[in-house]
């Protein structure tokens, strides 16, 4: 009976990561697929947020809820395979908060704005609660990110396993530098970086959630 719980217990937090492998693909797929069909659409412009707006706005609040939980399934199959250590509470804790962002940004429709959809003017956007709403959980899910790279970065570091700490460190400045800059307002390629950065922190969480299903990063 206790092998064959074991075994069941291997195969849920497995299947709980495979979950939070797939989120980032299933995002940025979407994300392109969304590029390619709606009109108007900048990426060097224009926050993938924004096209939760218009006729086909429900792709993008789709991929943003199932992503979300995608994310939160990744984070107990996370909790359930780090087991004890450094960060082994925290890090899912903030793999999971960046999950509940976007879950909230399907909730929370970003504010039309910059010309998207066409029609929107190009300045002077009105800022709806809806709007106000959808940078502060963007903002708390942006966070739990962060820290999850810092935290893993951390626990790898006391691990001696330096490949990871290095590659978890980079990703979490780099997507906080990003996030700096689009949130301070700035516009142009700044939204392009951030939209790259955005990628990169998925493919770390696969990579990182990939190693863990393979007992890789024990």
């Amino acid at each position: 009976m206790t092998s064959l719980t074991s075994t069941n217990d291997a195969k849920m937090t497995k299947t709980l990561l495979a979950c939070g492998i797939l989120a980032g693909p299933l995002y940025i797929l979407l994300g392109l697929l969304q590029m390619a069909i709606r009109p108007g659409f900048d990426i060097t412009r224009h926050a993938l947020s924004l096209l939760a707006n218009g006729d086909l706005g429900w792709i993008q609040t789709l991929n943003f809820l199932v992503t979300g939980l995608l994310l939160i399934a990744g984070a107990v199959g996370v909790k359930r395979a780090l087991g004890s250590g450094p960060g082994s509470q925290w890090a899912p804790r903030m793999l999971g908060l960046y999950g509940l962002g976007l879950i909230g940004a399907s909730i929370f429709r970003a504010d039309p704005a910059l010309g998207f959809p066409p029609g929107t003017p190009l300045e002077n956007n009105p800022i709806s609660w809806h709007g106000l709403l959808h940078f502060v959980v963007g903002t708390l899910g942006f966070i739990g990110f962060i820290a999850a790279c810092f935290t893993f970065a951390r626990r790898f570091r006391s691990l001696q396993k330096p490949g990871w700490a290095w590659y978890s460190l980079i990703t979490g400045i780099l997507f906080l530098a990003s996030f700096v800059g689009i949130a301070s307002g700035s516009k142009g390629p700044v939204s392009l970086l951030f939209a790259i950065a955005v990628a990169l922190g998925f493919t770390w969480i696969s990579a990182l959630l990939s190693g863990l299903k393979a007992g890789l990063t024990e």
